[in-house]
């Protein structure tokens, strides 16, 4: 069986980043994904999709994600139910993502602490802790984009 799910847009507003009462956080935002046809008036709607991100993972989205920001989600699909205030049973669809990759630079009013770089981070499910294994290739052997040593950081160069 397959539950795989991949999608790329803007975040609504800033993530929420809660923590479990162990103390484990968790953090999630709503995507805008845009739906691939428009409608009668000629306009594209977009789907608002709550995204759910665990442990060192929803700790990195918190803290440099923002509103508008760019990103594509990979991750699951999960349909949890729970009992409303009213009495009533609700049910959630929300993908648990395991990956997440910024893909645009933050604004400069959003740009990173301390000077560090802002750039395209990529961000894996496989950091939440030691105790799960990387695998070779996986983090550190791709080029920052944002670094001149990038093969395609001046316009002139790029392919298309």
């Amino acid at each position: 069986m397959l539950n795989k799910v991949v999608l790329i847009g803007r975040l609504v507003k800033d993530p929420e980043l809660r923590f479990t009462p162990s103390g484990v956080p968790v953090a999630s935002f709503r995507l805008a994904v845009d739906r691939p046809f428009t409608n009668q008036q000629g306009q594209r709607e977009a789907d608002f999709i709550p995204i759910v991100v665990w442990r060192k993972l929803a700790e990195t989205c918190a803290n440099h994600l923002h509103k508008g920001r760019l990103v594509a989600v990979a991750g699951r699909l999960q349909i949890r139910s729970y009992d409303g205030n009213d009495g009533q049973r609700r049910q959630v669809a929300e993908v648990v993502a395991d990956e997440v990759r910024f893909l645009d630079r933050p604004s400069a009013d959003q740009a990173y602490a301390g000077g560090e770089q802002a750039g395209a981070e990529r961000t894996t499910a496989r950091e939440r802790g030691p105790s799960e294994s990387m695998p070779p290739g996986e983090l550190g052997d791709e080029p920052d984009p944002w670094s001149n040593d990038y093969p395609f950081n001046n316009d002139d160069d790029l392919p298309f």
